[in-house]
C-alpha cells in the first residue's frame, strides 16, 4: 500500500496512521481465528450440569383407594324428658364421661309426683270400696230373684251397677299406675353403656315431655363414613381392613362392616361405613382420609426426585445416548417409600435426571455423572 504524502503531514501524523490500521488488521485476526478451534472444527456445546441417572423400576404394590369422610358414633342414643312440670334437682353426669347402663344420670324432684300418687291410692281404694258394695248388693239381688220378690229390672240395674264400680276401680288402678311410672321416669337413666356426647340439662329447669337431656355414644363405638366414588365403590369388600390417617400423623387401622345402598344424585359418591377400634384417638365429628386395599398391582416407579412439575403437568427429563435431555410428560399414580408410580411414556431401559432436573430445559446437554450408582429407581 502506497501513502502519498503532502506537505500538511507531520511525522507524527503518519506513526498514527500506521498504528490505527496495524490495530484493525489485529483485530480482524483474532475474531476469524476465535471463531475456529486450533484444528479448524467449530467449538463444540458445553453441558449445563453434571447429573446422576436412573431407571425406572417394576415393584408389587398394594394398589389402594384413598377417600375421606366423617367420624361419626356408631349408633348416637337421645334421652330425654319424660315428664313434665317438675323441676330438675341435679344432674350427675357431664359430656365425656363413660357410664354404664341403669346409671343415674340425672333427678327431677319427686314431691308433687309422689303427692299425686297419694291421691291416685286413695282413689283405688274408694273405688274398691263401692266395688264390693255394688257386689255385695248385686248377690243379694240375685238371691231374691229365686223368690219373686224382685223385678228382673232391678236385677239388671244392680248387676250394672257393679260392673260400673269395676270398671271405675280399674281406671283408678291405671292412673295409680301413671303415677308411679313418673316418678320411676323422675330418675333419667343410661339406657346403655356408652359416652355422654352432648347434655343440654340444667340444674332448677323445669323439664318438657320429649325435650332433651343428653345424647349418648352407644358403647363408645365409633364408625368412620368415607366418602367413595361410583367407579371405586364396587371394588371395596366387607370385611376389609382400612387404615386410616389420625390428624397427628399416626395410623388407625378399621374394618369395613357395609356399604350404602344408594349413591347420592349431587355428589356421585357413597358411603362405606367403617368400625373402628376401641381408643382409637379419633373423635366424633372429625374428617379424616384412609386407604383401602384392594390387592397387588405391579407398578412402574420413579424417585419422587425426579418429578418436576412445570405449566400445571408433572414432567421428567430422559437423557438420550448422547446425553441430551429430553422433557417427557407422565401420569403420577401411587406412592410409597419415596417411590411414586408413574403411568404412561416410560420404559426401565429409560435414564432419567435423578434430582436436579428443574434446572435442565428440554435439549439441553448434560454430563453424566461418573459416581452413579442409582441404576434402578432404588433408594
Amino acid at each position: 500500500m502506497t501513502y502519498i504524502l503532502d506537505s500538511r503531514f507531520t511525522r507524527a501524523s503518519v506513526r498514527t496512521l500506521l498504528i490505527s490500521g496495524l490495530g484493525i488488521g489485529l483485530v480482524i485476526s483474532l475474531v476469524a481465528c476465535g471463531s475456529k478451534s486450533p484444528n479448524g472444527d467449530a467449538a463444540k456445546a458445553q453441558p449445563v450440569i453434571a447429573v446422576e441417572l436412573v431407571s425406572p423400576a417394576v415393584r408389587d404394590w398394594q394398589e389402594q383407594i384413598t377417600a375421606s369422610g366423617n367420624v361419626a358414633a356408631w349408633q348416637e342414643a337421645t334421652i330425654g324428658v319424660e315428664v313434665g312440670g317438675v323441676k330438675l334437682d341435679s344432674v350427675l353426669v357431664n359430656v365425656g364421661d363413660q357410664v354404664h347402663k341403669g346409671q343415674l344420670l340425672a333427678q327431677f324432684n319427686e314431691d308433687s309426683l309422689r303427692t299425686d300418687l297419694a291421691q291416685q291410692e286413695a282413689a283405688v281404694a274408694l273405688a274398691d270400696a263401692n266395688l264390693g258394695k255394688a257386689n255385695s248388693e248385686y248377690d243379694r239381688a240375685k238371691l231374691l230373684e229365686t223368690t219373686g220378690s224382685i223385678s228382673q229390672q232391678d236385677i239388671t240395674q244392680y248387676q250394672t251397677t257393679a260392673a260400673t264400680a269395676n270398671a271405675n276401680l280399674a281406671s283408678a288402678k291405671a292412673l295409680r299406675d301413671a303415677s308411679l311410672l313418673k316418678i320411676r321416669y323422675a330418675k333419667i337413666i343410661a339406657p346403655d353403656d356408652g359416652v355422654i356426647s352432648s347434655r343440654t340439662a340444667t340444674v332448677g329447669a323445669v323439664g318438657t315431655v320429649g325435650s332433651e337431656l343428653f345424647k349418648l355414644i352407644r358403647n363408645s363405638r365409633l364408625e368412620w363414613r368415607a366418602e367413595v366414588d361410583a367407579e371405586n365403590l364396587g371394588r371395596i369388600q366387607s370385611g376389609k381392613a382400612v387404615t386410616l390417617l389420625r390428624p397427628d400423623g399416626k395410623q388407625v387401622t378399621g374394618s369395613v362392616r357395609q356399604l350404602a345402598p344408594t349413591i347420592d344424585s349431587s355428589t356421585r359418591y357413597g358411603l362405606v361405613y367403617v368400625d373402628l377400634p376401641a381408643h382409637s384417638g379419633l373423635t366424633a365429628g372429625m374428617y379424616v382420609k384412609g386407604l383401602f386395599s384392594t390387592g397387588i398391582k405391579p407398578a412402574l416407579t420413579v424417585p419422587e426426585s425426579t418429578i418436576m412439575f412445570r405449566d400445571g403437568n408433572n414432567y421428567v427429563m430422559k437423557v438420550d445416548t448422547e446425553n441430551r435431555a429430553h422433557q417427557i410428560k407422565v401420569t403420577t399414580g401411587r406412592r410409597q417409600d419415596q417411590q411414586i408410580e408413574v403411568s404412561n411414556n416410560l420404559s426401565t431401559e429409560d435414564k432419567l435426571i435423578l434430582s436436579g432436573a428443574s434446572f435442565v430445559n428440554d435439549g439441553d446437554l448434560v454430563s453424566v455423572s461418573t459416581n452413579n450408582t442409582n441404576k434402578d429407581g432404588a433408594q
